[in-house]
């Protein structure tokens, strides 16, 4: 196998790569619902200020999403993981959005739902509740009209305008009288997006929860389930266990998503995860064995995922899509490392080495030697020999 020579610390020290792993053949249906929350890949020839504009490649990230269905995994579009409000603004969500479902025709049996929310309204001092309001309706008709299901993202501009819980109370019971079919509410914690602190009007997430349960639970026909990005297990199965019947919890989880899955006596988690996109056939092999009860394959595959994820998504946890992106360009979904809003910069090269050297440990560089020969051009770019 290829060994590259990696920066740790202050010394370079050589890599031997390992073989890929050979995953499970992933058949659905599955005994856990799976979305992929999935990046989008930018046209990186495009002419454009790469801070300002988002200039997508349209045929490399549909490509992507074809191959998280072909794994049996379903697909959470135009959020976080794709940059929105972070590069991709609610046109591009849109364009992307249709573009998905499109593609979608061609895969009988794939799942898709998208983000809906209020990134088109700047957040400010004059932005009232009832334009909170009018914002939300706005991108939930389109992407109904578009034939999508809704995944209802927390709203910057509503933690901004918000003076107490019954403002969140207000504003997601007017939207969830609307909808057609039961959606996603997805609660996305302060170290995903400083902007949200204090959402559902309380700084304390356990009194935050208690707003959140009241919103879900008075409207439970309407709420296929939430999703809960807090990095924090514990508060996941609090809140779990207080959900109605019916009504799902889909882990955002991304340091703990293993054993919130795998559940407990008094149930489990179904997922709707960022860290999906880069590792997804690991998943699809993991509920392979899941589907025949088999915990100790499902939790030797995505063990070593873990350390990868954590080390993706560790502070400033918001700018763990790169560490996305730079996957797929390791594994070839696409030719280039750049990013939509110049991205690729969020991270250090020794960040990026750690990551190369916990994703060989995982099983997850599919073809060792283009991946070496891609990491060693990016070592070059920052002088490392």
């Amino acid at each position: 196998m290829p060994t590259i020579n990696l920066p740790k610390g202050s010394a370079i020290e050589a890599f031997t790569t390992s073989a890929p792993r050979d995953f499970p053949k992933a058949t659905p249906p599955f005994p856990r619902i799976a979305l992929a929350a999935a990046h989008v890949v930018a046209d990186p020839i495009a002419e454009q200020d790469p801070w300002l504009d988002a200039k997508v490649d349209w045929d490399r990230t549909i490509a992507f999403r074809k191959h998280l269905w072909s794994l049996g995994l379903g697909v959470a579009e135009a959020m976080d993981t794709a940059q929105r409000g972070m590069g991709l603004d609610w046109v591009g969500a849109q364009e992307l959005i249709r573009r998905s479902l499109d593609a979608m025709q061609d895969h009988p049996g794939a799942v898709m739902a998208s983000g809906a929310g209020t990134d088109h309204l700047a957040p400010g001092p004059d932005v009232t509740i009832d334009d909170v309001i009018r914002a939300y309706e706005e991108q939930c008709e389109a992407v109904e009209a578009m034939g999508g299901r809704i995944i209802l993202m927390a709203s910057r501009a509503l933690a901004k305008a918000a003076r107490s819980p019954a403002d969140y109370e207000r504003v997601y019971a007017r939207i969830l009288s609307q909808v057609k079919q039961p959606v996603i509410i997805h609660w996305l914690g302060e170290m995903f997006d400083p902007a949200l602190e204090g959402y559902w009007g309380n700084h304390d997430h356990m009194a935050a929860m208690d707003t959140a349960l009241a919103v879900i639970t008075a409207h439970a026909d309407k709420v296929d389930g939430v999703k809960v990005s807090l990095l924090d297990d514990q508060k996941e199965i609090s809140m779990r266990r207080r959900l109605p019947r019916g009504v799902r919890m889909y882990t955002g989880d991304d340091f703990n998503y293993a054993e919130l899955i795998a559940g407990d006596d008094h149930g489990h988690s179904d997922a709707l995860l960022g860290i999906f996109d880069p590792i997804a056939p690991a998943v699809g092999g993991a509920l392979a064995a899941l589907s025949h009860n088999d915990l100790s394959t499902f939790h030797d595959i995505l063990a070593p995922t873990v350390p990868l994820s954590r080390h993706i998504f560790k502070a400033p946890t918001r700018f763990y899509k790169t560490g996305v992106v730079f996957m797929a360009w390791l594994n070839g979904h696409q030719d280039h490392f750049v990013m939509v809003g110049g991205q690729q910069s969020t991270r250090s090269i020794q960040h990026f080495s750690e990551l190369f050297r916990l994703a060989d440990k995982a099983g997850l560089l599919r073809d060792p030697e283009m991946a070496v020969t891609r990491m060693r051009s990016l070592l070059a770019l920052h002088g490392v020999a």
